[in-house]
């Protein structure tokens, strides 16, 4: 057995595993009344009304409901924006793209946030986009993107804004309302601590009612899953009720802990000490603290004799930790997540395995990074 040091799926509690020895009936009064009460305590977590929001469960991963979002909101007439600076911004260009959206992108670094001022240009520029999609955390790098000072953009412009919250949300306090998002989408699996099998949309309602017959697929349908939803809290199709009642029990242990500024704190904190043991060795990150999420961190490969990503990865593995691989592509890089059931004493004891990865296996300290 071992941890998993990664954005999701994450290491979640015994308790919350636990909920998953319990089969229940998609149509029964007592698991419909589950749903609805998760739908709710989104919406809280969200600081938003039910009178002008909503929350709709949607079976799949986290890409499932972006497809859903951006397929359901994007009318044919319509054009969206993309601001991409990850694979993940890529993604959803890609997927608008797919479905027979009209799209523009417009790509950045993937060191640098999306400008505000680029973003304002592309909207002053074609008149004829309507809505603006992007990453709040691209965990390809591990950046945290300005969804305030975008969203401030967009609203000026009275555009529909979608935020891909997919790793952020309850890790990070995101104020929806006040910010501007119309739709802001993460998954079951990632911050509040459950395991994967649905994604969850909040919605302002007003933009949600624009999304009336405009989705070419029947599963993803944003708006008919809604429309379903909201009267007594079935799931338009079968549901993966093992994973609800997981949720359920997540949303409850995050309460337990303090909420999102609780959470988000162990997270931040978990971070910032990896970051200064990592550094402790000579490597450094990819991203500037500037702009460094507190989800997960890009590292520079170092450049040691006799280094192996693979082998590293093996050795850690052993010894009960999971991390990721790099996927930002103009550099060498590997990631290591500090979000889920992760503690100060499991990023102590991954830089110390790391630490001595390097003495045992490849001659000494790190020489040089990038």
């Amino acid at each position: 057995m071992y941890k998993l040091l990664t954005p999701g799926p994450l290491t979640t509690t015994d308790t919350v595993k636990e909920e998953m020895l319990v089969d229940h009936c998609t149509w029964d009064d007592d698991y419909k009344s589950i749903t609805q009460k998760i739908r709710k305590e989104l919406l809280e977590l969200a600081h938003v009304d039910e009178s002008e929001y909503t929350a709709v469960l949607m079976q799949g991963s986290g890409t499932f409901g972006v497809e859903s979002v951006v397929t359901s909101s994007v009318g044919k007439d319509d054009k969206i924006l993309v601001c991409e600076n990850g694979a993940y911004g890529a993604r959803m260009a890609q997927l608008a793209k797919q479905a027979g959206k009209n799209v523009v992108v417009y790509h950045e670094e993937y060191s640098h946030v999306p400008d505000a001022k680029r973003v304002k240009e592309y909207l002053d520029a074609d008149p004829s986009i309507t809505h603006v999609g992007m990453i709040h955390s691209e965990t390809t790098s591990g950046i945290l993107n300005d969804i305030e000072a975008v969203g401030k953009v967009v609203k000026e412009a009275g555009k529909t804004f979608i935020v891909d919250g997919m790793s952020s949300f309850a890790g990070v306090d995101i104020d929806v309302k006040a910010i501007g998002i119309d739709f802001i989408i993460s998954s079951a699996n990632k911050c509040i601590q459950g395991v994967p099998g649905f994604s969850f949309i909040i919605c302002k309602k007003s933009e949600l009612m624009k999304c009336k017959g405009n989705c070419g697929s029947l599963s993803l349908d944003l708006y008919d899953q809604w429309e379903t939803m909201q009267k007594d809290g079935k799931w338009r199709f079968t549901s993966p009720t093992h994973v609800v009642l997981a949720f359920a029990k997540a949303m409850e242990e995050l309460k337990e802990e303090g909420g999102i500024s609780a959470r988000a704190k162990r997270y931040r904190e978990n971070n910032q000490l990896l970051i200064r043991r990592m550094r402790a060795l000579g490597i450094e990150t990819y991203i500037d603290d500037a702009h460094q999420g507190p989800i997960i961190t890009t590292f520079f490969t170092p450049k040691m004799d006799n280094f192996s990503f693979a082998e590293m990865y093996e050795y850690i593995k052993k010894r009960g930790y999971a991390i990721y691989p790099g996927k930002v592509t103009d550099a060498d890089t590997f990631r290591i997540g500090n979000i889920g059931e992760i503690y100060k004493e499991d990023i102590e004891k991954v830089s110390d395995i790391i630490e001595e990865y390097f003495e045992k296996c490849c001659g000494g300290l790190v020489r040089q990074t990038a």
